[in-house]
């Protein structure tokens, strides 16, 4: 996993790469701990790549319970890649919600998670 620090409109985010760096509750806390005390950032955006595919598959609880920490410890989250292969009403659903809100996204580049994220 490597994590940088990018500036956009005045808001640190931590970009994440790299493999199977999102797999449970504690590699989010890492994540969150890391991307905040070591880069100053609250929001990250991190590859669909870097997430253990038992993320989008709901049934397993893992997307609540990382999301759940990103809310409890307040940061933001952009999960970025392609979600176009996934046939899940419930995945679909729950992608659109997210993206309505506020603290997490899915979207479908790097640049939109960065613009998302920042605000823009």
């Amino acid at each position: 996993m490597a994590m940088e620090k990018i500036t956009e409109n005045g808001v640190a985010i931590a970009l994440v790469t790299g493999t199977c760096a999102l797999t449970d509750e504690q590699t989010a806390l890492d994540l969150i701990m890391e991307a905040r005390y070591t880069l100053g950032a609250e929001r990250i955006a991190i590859e669909k790549a870097a997430v253990s595919p038992d993320f989008f598959i709901l049934s397993t609880g893992l997307a609540g319970a990382v999301l759940q920490k990103f809310i409890n410890y307040g940061a933001k989250l952009a999960v970025y890649g392609d979600y176009s292969g996934y046939t899940s009403k419930p995945l679909r659903d729950f992608i659109r919600e997210s993206n309505r809100g506020r603290d997490i996204f899915f979207p479908a580049t790097r640049q939109e998670a960065i613009l998302r994220l920042a605000g823009v």
